[in-house]
């Protein structure tokens, strides 16, 4: 049993290197490396076809390595049975027996796993459906079965958490439902590692990140790094569309760079407080004698810097 620990101290709950699954010719996951701390909510992002469930297959033990090595929750990737009995996962979707109620559903899998059927109704309400757990599976709404795939994936109490696209076809609120829920399960013990394409909603729940693209790494760390990758940027008009080209001048005189575009300018700002820098082209744009119509701070997003990343598409 091997501890793999990050530069900060944190011990890492999933630790790969140079992890490759080939098939035939075509490459899924190309010498991925990754880290992932302890007690983190780790988003996993990627176009389709990225191979995010392929890497998240190899994992679980689902899949077996081309190539490269790798420990979860310490342990060799190549005995997945030694680690797995701690490891919670909904991969692709939950599946279970419609006719079946929710509680007997639950019930036969922690009796499968071993697992003591007294903590279902603590499940239940964890996940919203402690007034639906006697109705069968078949009357569920695709949230609840969600939901339901997530207290399956808990019976155990697992230290790691897989979700694969746990919000596919969700409606908004079924988002906000998961995106609460996914708080709600993760905690100071328990890391959860999450594949999503709905990049706001990792952003708000998530506080790592990691990215791939056509099965590379092309980002792995905090999220606040990741945004910290991209300037923010100050967008600027004159009243009077003829005052664009002297505002130009402005900008540059005060020692920034300045895009002209149809309708205003762009001014890339390198700097630790965007708003002094407005503060104080404003009153150069005043003391040259022109009225501004616009001046705001564009903060850079999560998703305007990963689709700015990858190469988006399927492969």
């Amino acid at each position: 049993m091997t501890v793999h620990h990050l530069p900060d101290g944190r011990p890492s709950v999933i630790a790969v290197e140079g992890l490759t699954k080939r098939y035939g010719d075509q490459v899924a996951v190309d010498n991925l490396s990754l880290d992932v701390p302890r007690g983190v909510v780790a988003g996993f992002l990627g176009p389709n076809g990225a191979g995010k469930t392929t890497t998240m297959a190899m994992l679980l033990g689902l899949a077996r390595p081309t190539a490269g090595r790798g420990t979860v929750l310490e342990f060799p990737l190549d005995r997945p049975t030694a680690y797995l009995g701690r490891v919670g996962a909904l991969i692709e979707g939950p599946t279970f027996w419609p006719g079946l109620t929710g509680i007997e559903n639950l019930r036969v899998i922690a009796k499968l796993s071993g697992h003591d059927t007294r903590q279902i109704p603590e499940l239940l309400d964890l996940v919203r459906l402690s007034g639906r757990g006697s109705d069968r599976f078949g009357q569920y709404s695709l949230g609840m079965k969600q939901r339901l795939g997530i207290a399956a994936a808990l019976i155990g109490d697992p230290e790691l958490l897989v979700l694969d696209e746990p919000t596919n076809g969700l409606d908004p609120a079924g988002i906000n439902e998961m995106r609460a829920l996914i708080g709600d399960i993760a905690h100071d013990d328990r890391t959860v590692l999450v594949s999503s394409h709905l990049l706001a909603e990792v952003e708000q729940v998530c506080d790592w990140l990691i990215v791939i693209d056509h099965g590379a790494l092309r980002y792995q760390g905090p999220a606040d790094g990741f945004l910290g990758q991209v300037s923010p940027v100050l967008t600027l008009a004159s009243e009077r569309p003829d005052d664009l080209d002297r505002l130009v001048e402005v900008v540059r005189t005060a020692g920034f760079d300045a895009a002209r575009e149809r309708d205003g300018i762009t001014v890339p700002l390198n700097v630790a407080e965007p708003r002094d820098a407005a503060v104080a082209l404003n009153k150069e744009a005043i003391s040259a004698g022109i009225v501004l119509a616009e001046l705001h701070v564009q903060r850079p997003n999560l998703e305007s810097h990963y689709l700015a990343m990858v190469e988006g598409g399927d492969r």
